[in-house]
């Protein structure tokens, strides 16, 4: 500090802060020759010290010239209490020093002048005026050494906070800037840590890593530090006998309490995920984790969190069991460990970590392998195979249970999908299990006992009378679902969505979705499908009329008029103020437009496809399943639009036919040749063919459209039976036009808008959990909370995802726990579940409350929290 600089601090203190006395000690003497030279603010006297005794000086300050104002000089350090005579004086007056390090000690604020050294063995740190100015909003009054020290390695790291944990993270994120865990090299330093080094503040980040992890070692390393951390956190999260090879890399017990909570609040951190995603891959490679756990059970796994290839073999062990277990299938023992990995952090969606790792597959797996053991569990409750009295029993029981055979075939496939557009292919031995009861047991099963009842030469004969015991026929739709909608009143609205290849097991499951939603009541019923089941004759049959008829050439008129195209159709439809439009065409209105366009139409038709375009070609046919699923997305979209800004009351969706479709290809003996056509074949396709006058045939079922679709023309019609094709041509997986129940049992969904205080109860919302118990105290570092799940999980109660964790104020101070609660049972004791939190090793106050907390692990919301009193001892055992 030069002269002027001098002289514009004094004159702060003396006139700006009108201070009366100002003591300046110049230990160093740097600034004596300076004192001589000094233009001092006027009134302000200058006394040395070393010139002038303690006892002249205190009586002329205070007895002789009271409103004197004084600089007191002492080329000497600042003596101690017990021998320092002017303490009095002192300790009301201002202190100042020219020195570096005492203008930053100043500058930051700092109460204790013996900091000073300290900070002149900082000096690299302080050379630049930014770090400085970086420092200074963390420094409070009354930091210490190692409290400067913490901070400054916050300022070198640009942690978000000045305290441990976040410095750790953000010094070990620097390791994995890459997207590529391959690229990591532990054995380097991050960029960071050279600054470290450079500004002498190592030895205090050793320090900090003993007393927070016990970590001591001859050599310390960041890069060893972290191995240690994976370690402990791997081996204590480990239900049964640790490997004896990462013995000597766990930490002890204290520091393996803080080594948990610190990895736990890493992989929970929104900005820093990816780089504990990409360094525990790294460090699992070196620790040769998957060796390490040869012959673990699944259940000593349940709880380790820490590397990703644990995710992999959990994955796999759950497939193996469930192999091994096909005839003894308990699906609710998978889906509990499926739900509680997918809670986790490896598979959860709810987690911001590095894009590399596969988190939808992972999640898509264990779907797969609920779906999949739900599937078993299903056929083993109907081994040897289903059977029924009479096809009105088995048509029921298809609406009831055996439709989800289908829909869980369908999940499985779609979930092994995703899982294997990730190049994972763990489900590889499971699909073909899946594929083969689908194909050979379940489709065989049924086609067998159903086409008992559908052969005309059988007892029931179900092809000479098509109807089933009060189930409507699709050719009375309109009458018998629309028409009494319309005839309640004058200006009664409604509008049918009728979505090509729509299958009975894709409508309940769109029915569930549409129960979800607020102000939406949907109910779920079916129709008997015409046979032939294809397209012209199902939607032909929707229309309101009087009468089918064919033409000579196959063409289907209703009460006399052509309705293939959607113009024919909405001009079938004028006689009732009707209009026929197309899904996509209606959704690109907006809302006025809308409104516009039916406001003077009671009754609108409006034809979505997107499960048969994609089904009915063999270039695609393979995407049937993701059709489906998309067909469910849009016809919501659909139904909602309908609703809200159509001002729908009343909406019903159906179909046309629904389809058969199987992943494995058929082969020639699901194949149902002719030799040659029927002379008066009109049309022949894959599944069915129509014509006049066609005769009897061995490998085929021959039906009149007269009596399985009320259509007038004398058209005939053969399908193969069960669920052969005539031929491949053009694909041969997704197929209709036959009689299986996949085929004609048709969907009917009738969707209501519910206002005024009813609404209430359609209100769709996360179930609610409560923590048991009333009054808690933490006398450990491991507690167990217990948890209950209050409602059962419904259409419109919907599972909740939680994170967990013990806070005081903001700061969590244990793990931080995922647990998703999606029980649907009624037993309330299957709705309990528990956690266990690890707490940090610290200091805490027993008379303080800490709080634990309960968030939504999606939105981040608060969903409930209890006071905690923690009272146990400093560094007690783990």
């Amino acid at each position: 500090m030069d002269k002027t600089q001098i002289e514009k601090a004094l004159n702060r203190l003396f006139v700006e802060e009108n201070q009366r006395i100002v003591f300046w000690n110049d230990p160093a003497q740097e600034f004596t020759i300076t004192l001589s030279l000094l233009d001092l603010p006027e009134g302000v006297n200058l006394i040395r010290l070393d010139h002038v005794g303690a006892l002249e000086v205190k009586l002329l300050i205070e007895r002789e010239d009271l409103p004197g104002r004084y600089l007191l000089y002492s080329p000497a350090e600042e003596p101690d209490y017990e021998s320092d005579w002017m303490l009095d004086i002192r300790l009301y007056s201002r202190s100042f020093r020219a020195d570096r390090a005492s203008i930053i000690l100043d500058q930051l604020g700092l109460s204790s002048q013996h900091l000073r050294d300290h900070i002149a063995l900082r000096r690299k740190f302080f050379d630049d005026r930014q770090r400085l100015q970086k420092l200074q909003p963390l420094v409070v009054s009354n930091d210490t050494e190692i409290d400067l020290d913490r901070k400054m390695i916050a300022v070198v790291t640009r942690a978000e906070q000045a305290e441990w944990f976040t410095i750790l993270r953000t010094l070990f994120h620097e390791y994995a800037p890459q997207r590529n865990s391959q690229d990591i090299d532990l054995e380097k330093s991050p960029a960071f840590w050279l600054q470290i080094e450079k500004f002498d503040l190592d030895g205090s980040l050793w320090q900090m890593a003993k007393s927070l992890f016990g970590y001591t070692e001859e050599n310390p390393s960041p890069g060893n530090l972290l191995l240690r951390l994976f370690a402990s956190d791997f081996v204590h999260n480990l239900k049964c006998n640790a490997p004896s090879s990462l013995s000597h890399l766990v930490l002890p017990p204290t520091g393996t309490s803080n080594a948990v909570v610190f990895l736990a609040q890493w992989r929970d951190s929104s900005s820093k995920a990816g780089s504990y995603d990409r360094l525990s891959d790294a460090a699992g490679e070196i620790l040769k984790i998957e060796d390490q756990i040869y012959g673990c059970e699944i259940e000593h796994l349940l709880d380790v969190m820490t590397f990703q290839s644990i995710e992999k073999l959990i994955a796999q062990g759950l497939r193996d069991r469930l192999l091994s277990s096909l005839q003894l299938m308990a699906a609710d023992d998978i889906r509990k460990i499926a739900s509680h990995r997918q809670a986790g952090h490896w598979t959860s969606p709810n987690v911001v970590g590095s894009p590399v790792v596969p988190r939808a597959a992972y999640y898509a797996v264990y779907d797969a392998l609920v779906s999949a053991a739900v599937f078993f569990e299903i056929k083993n409750s109907h081994d040897p195979g289903v059977d029924f009295q009479d096809p009105d029993a088995m048509y029921r029981a298809y609406e009831r249970e055996l439709f989800r055979f289908d829909q869980l075939y369908r999940h499985f496939c779609e979930q092994a999908d995703t899982a294997e557009a990730k190049l994972w292919d763990v489900l590889k031995s499971l699909r073909a299990e899946v594929e083969a009861c689908y194909a050979n047991w379940y489709i065989q099963n049924l086609a067998e006992t159903w086409g008992k009842f559908v052969d005309p030469a059988g007892g029931s004969a179900l092809l000479n009378c098509w109807e089933i015991r009060d189930v409507p026929s699709q050719q009375h739709f309109f009458e018998h679902t629309i028409a009494p909608r319309l005839n309640e009143a004058e200006r009664r609205r409604s509008f049918v969505i009728v979505s090509d290849a729509l299958r009975y097991e894709a409508a309940e499951e769109l029915t569930r979705e549409l129960n979800g939603k607020y102000r939406f009541e949907a109910q779920l019923n079916s129709q008997l499908g015409v046979l032939p089941s294809y397209t012209a004759l199902g939607m032909a049959s929707l229309m309101p009329h009087q009468k089918l008829s064919y033409q000579p050439n196959g063409e289907i008129l209703v009460d006399g008029q052509p309705g293939a195209s959607l113009d024919q159709r909405s001009r079938i439809l004028e006689s009732l103020q009707g209009v026929a439009v197309k899904a996509d065409d209606l959704l690109e209105m907006k809302k006025e437009e809308g409104r516009e366009f039916v406001k003077d139409h009671r009754l609108v038709y409006i034809y979505h496809n997107t499960i048969d375009s994609t089904g009915d070609s063999a270039s695609t046919e393979a995407k049937t399943f993701g059709a489906v699923r998309q067909a469910i997305d849009e016809i919501g979209t659909l139904v909602a639009y309908v609703i809200n800004n159509l001002n729908g009351h009343h909406v019903v969706i159906t179909a046309d036919h629904g389809f058969l479709f199987s992943e494995t290809a058929p082969g020639e003996p699901d194949k149902s040749s002719l030799p040659e056509k029927p002379p008066e074949t009109v049309k022949a396709k894959k599944r069915y063919l129509i014509g006049y006058h066609l005769g009897d045939h061995n490998n085929v079922w021959h039906g009149r459209t007269a009596v399985t679709a009320g259509a007038e023309g004398g058209m005939e019609f053969w399908i193969p039976k069960g669920i052969n094709r005539f031929h491949f041509i053009g694909g041969a997986r997704f197929v209709h036009g036959g009689a299986m129940l996949q085929e004609i049992v048709v969907p009917v969904v009738t969707v209501r808008h519910v206002k005024g205080k009813p609404a209430g109860a359609t209100k769709t919302r996360k179930t609610t959990v409560h923590i048991l118990g009333t009054s808690f105290k933490i006398t450990t570092s491991r507690h167990r909370f217990e948890m209950i799940q209050m409602e059962a999980v419904s259409e419109r109660v919907k599972p909740i995802s939680l994170k967990i964790a013990i806070y005081d104020e903001d700061e969590p101070v244990s793990t931080i726990e995922s647990v998703t609660f999606d029980s649907s049972s009624g037993n309330i004791d299957d709705r309990k579940k528990s956690i266990i939190l690890v707490l940090q090793d610290r200091e805490y106050d027993k008379r303080k409350k800490y709080r634990l907390v309960l968030r939504d692990a999606e939105t981040g919301v608060e969903q409930e929290h209890v006071d905690v009193i923690i009272d146990r001892a400093f560094g007690d055992d783990f």
